[in-house]
């Protein structure tokens, strides 16, 4: 493979698992495990600017994590809070610029001022993009975008037949950023869990048991090396 076809990958895309299986190893409560994420994520975020990726999207909460234990669900909520209020500064002063994507109408008032506060703060810096994914599910997002769709169909604004891959993409949470490059899970589990369920069809997906908490930037850069070597066809030949 030529240094040329060799590249970093501009988007990259992350499911932060096994928090509370790193807790429960441990003798802690799943909190203390989601707590032990947000530390890990302060150094992903940073070193992803560091290494060159343009854009970082993460799933925070995800639609389905609602059938969590209440307590577990609130304590998430407050995490949230916690993180802008702590790294706002810092993230604004490095140039990153915040964005949420998925329905915050159901998150309680303080989360959902917090993550519109960050949104608010960041919106003029051109460095790293990162994307937060809260109370948000794949099928949900193109369902949604399938609506917007419809009612421009029905207000006259396109034709039915105008309806193709791009014009979907463009009612997407995601519609002003590229198609993640790299998709990384932690914790070992194979699965998408309705993340980016349209984004990620031609994403390489690199997969790691080690816990999120334990996810340091030297494991960030084992996912990177092992994409850098990926012969990327997007289904054809070369």
């Amino acid at each position: 493979m030529s240094e040329n076809e060799r590249k970093m990958p501009v988007h990259v895309a992350m499911i932060m698992d096994g928090n509370g299986r790193w807790a429960k190893e441990r003798g802690m409560i799943r909190l203390q495990g989601h707590n032990a994420g947000m530390e890990a994520l302060r150094e992903i975020v940073r070193h992803s600017a560091n290494i060159g990726v343009k854009y970082l999207t993460v799933y925070a909460f995800s639609t389905e994590n609602w059938k969590r234990p209440e307590e577990e669900v609130s304590g998430i909520f407050k995490l949230l809070v916690r993180y802008v209020k702590s790294e706002i500064d810092e993230l604004n002063r490095s140039n990153v610029r915040v964005q949420i994507i998925g329905d915050i109408s159901r998150l309680p008032e303080e989360s959902a001022k917090a993550a519109g506060y960050a949104v608010e703060t960041t919106k003029d810096n051109t460095g790293l993009v990162f994307s937060i994914a809260i109370n948000y599910g794949g099928r949900a997002e193109i369902a949604r975008a399938a609506r917007l769709l419809a009612k421009d169909v029905r207000a006259g604004r396109i034709a039915p037949e105008d309806i193709d891959e791009a014009a979907v993409a463009s009612k997407l949470y995601t519609a002003d950023m590229p198609d993640p490059d790299l998709l990384i899970r932690t914790g070992g589990e194979h699965r998408l869990s309705n993340y980016l369920t349209w984004q990620t069809a031609y994403s390489e997906v690199y997969v790691t048991d080690v816990y999120w908490p334990d996810f340091t930037p030297e494991e960030y850069d084992k996912a990177v090396d092992w994409y850098t070597g990926r012969d990327r066809r997007y289904g054809g030949l070369k």
